[in-house]
């Protein structure tokens, strides 16, 4: 069954790496998205993953009573965000290059993209710990999955559709043709189902640290969204009224507002 359960596991993730595609959709319409729409995008996103990790990973962790070891976790978490962020300070990748990139460039990029969005993939896969006991959710396609996990999916894949928005607005400049900037988009969050997969397995042969992976994906969540996510749509509203603090507040409370029924099963 463990290998069904992997399978399972990755699937989910493939879905959350599918979703940065919808970020490019729009295009098929317009030549172009207002910032408006960008800054609530970014701050659904933030919204959504702020909820699901406090009122999910987090009370997750504390229904273990290890307080120490979810905080444990949440540093760790904290930590390894920074890391990365500075690791991969002096090596920016630019959206750009994905079209111009030969082959060897790709794999780097690809490992790149691996170090920056493998939180992601962890959170996914954390949240897949009780897979297959009973009564631990809802039944699909046989498997009995965590509303942990459903939640924390949909959160992932709702973040990254703005995601995808980013990455395809230069490629849009470039010329690069609608589905190839879908492709593109699917293709920087590709390291996410294996990161999932990586995280289930630890948690799966590890339960006594599983406090600690909870703890990990939401530490590394809300410090993905107070680092990235939020300068970002600053970033995006910064010739908006406000800096675009009114549809930035608005998207972060349907964020919240979006999750709140999962909350309440």
């Amino acid at each position: 069954m463990i290998l069904e359960n992997l399978a399972f596991v990755f699937i989910a993730g493939l879905i959350t790496a599918l979703a940065t595609g919808i970020g490019a959709l729009p295009f098929f319409i317009v030549s172009d998205i207002s910032r408006r729409w960008t800054v609530y995008l970014w701050g659904l996103a933030s919204g959504i993953m702020v909820s699901a990790s406090v009122f999910g990973l987090i009370i997750e962790a504390e229904a273990f009573k290890s307080p120490l070891l979810a905080s444990i976790g949440v540093v760790i978490g904290i930590l390894i965000v920074e890391v990365a962020d500075r690791i991969l300070e002096d090596q920016d990748i630019d959206p750009e290059d994905y079209e111009q990139a030969e082959f060897k460039k790709l794999i780097l990029i690809l490992g790149i993209l691996t170090v920056h969005s493998f939180p992601e993939g962890v959170a996914v896969g954390v949240s897949f710990a009780e897979l297959g006991l009973e009564g631990s959710g809802f039944n699909i396609l046989g498997f009995a999955v965590p509303i942990l996990a459903i939640y924390m999916t949909i959160a992932i894949s709702i973040h990254n559709i703005p995601e995808g928005i980013s990455i395809s607005i230069p490629l849009r400049n470039l010329g690069v043709s609608e589905y190839r900037m879908v492709g593109w988009s699917i293709f920087s969050s590709l390291p996410q189902p294996i990161g999932a997969v990586i995280a289930y397995v630890f948690v799966t042969f590890a339960k006594d640290f599983l406090p600690i992976g909870y703890g990990f994906a939401a530490g590394a969540m809300v410090y993905l969204v107070l680092t990235e996510f939020i300068p970002e749509a600053r970033e995006e509203g910064s010739e908006m009224p406000n800096n675009g603090t009114v549809p930035l507040v608005v998207g972060v409370v349907s964020g919240v507002l979006v999750m709140a029924p999962l909350l309440l099963i």
